[in-house]
């Protein structure tokens, strides 16, 4: 990197587990004269900055937005121009449902120098926390990842075509889109079909709810299950694995 030529950092952040970090994005978050960050980081990974980083929230809480996808493209571009390296903090991994292409596109045209570090994607590390592995010899053979949102917030039709396969499917995004999920999956024949809602995955606060199809929003309902929270599909949640969690495997080693 040239140190005085302006420059973007795509960084993805995990799923939540603070240790859920590469090394590589300690660096860049070590070398950012700014950092944007997301909601759904761990602020925890912030303690990496130096002192003298300018820290600035532009995520979503509950619907609301600290600040519209357009007016951070141009933040991006402002305050890289005026500070040197931005560090654009992502939760999971950026290029997954994380706009991260989108924002390089924009800023490569203000002459910006653009880098991505890839992020741990919940969709693969939040089964795993809860021992479901996505696929397993003899029960499934692969795997959707799906957002159940549109960006004209209306359900994927990708989540029609996911119900008709074989494989395990991972949606993203799609707790208020449950009830319409649940029908699409009916429309298949599919209402004994196992799922598991996982919400705040990774984190210490972490909430999980077992069911199927024909269950699921009673489940949740009664675990009082909400946002963020990712939705596992698939004979593979009959599968989970007994499990430790990492951190007790360290400690006792």
């Amino acid at each position: 990197m040239n140190i005085n030529t302006p420059k973007l950092t795509v960084v993805g952040a995990g799923p939540g587990d603070e240790d859920l970090i590469t090394l590589k994005a300690i660096k860049a978050i070590e070398s950012a004269n700014v950092i944007l960050y997301d909601a759904l980081i761990n602020e925890s990974l912030l303690k990496y900055a130096s002192k003298d980083v300018e820290l600035v929230f532009v995520g979503k809480r509950k619907g609301c937005y600290a600040f519209q996808q357009d007016q951070i493209n141009d933040l991006i571009v402002t305050k890289a121009k005026e500070k040197g390296h931005v560090v654009r903090l992502k939760g999971g991994d950026p290029f997954i449902f994380g706009r991260g292409a989108e924002e390089i596109d924009y800023v490569r045209d203000f002459g910006l120098e653009t880098y991505v570090v890839p992020g741990i994607s919940s969709s693969l590390a939040v089964p795993a926390y809860q021992g479901i592995p996505l696929t397993k010899r003899g029960v499934s053979e692969s795997f959707w990842v799906v957002t159940a949102t549109t960006k004209d917030h209306a359900l994927s039709s990708d989540v029609e075509l996911a119900a008709k396969s074989s494989a395990t499917i991972v949606i993203l995004m799609g707790m208020h889109k449950l009830k319409e999920i649940v029908k699409v999956f009916y429309a298949e024949n599919k209402r004994n079909v196992p799922v598991a809602i996982i919400q705040n995955g990774t984190r210490d606060n972490e909430k999980v709810g077992i069911g199927t199809i024909r269950n699921i929003q009673q489940v949740v309902k009664e675990n009082e299950l909400a946002a963020p929270a990712i939705i596992v599909i698939g004979e593979v949640v009959k599968h989970r694995s007994v499990l430790n969690t990492i951190q007790q495997a360290v400690e006792n080693k």
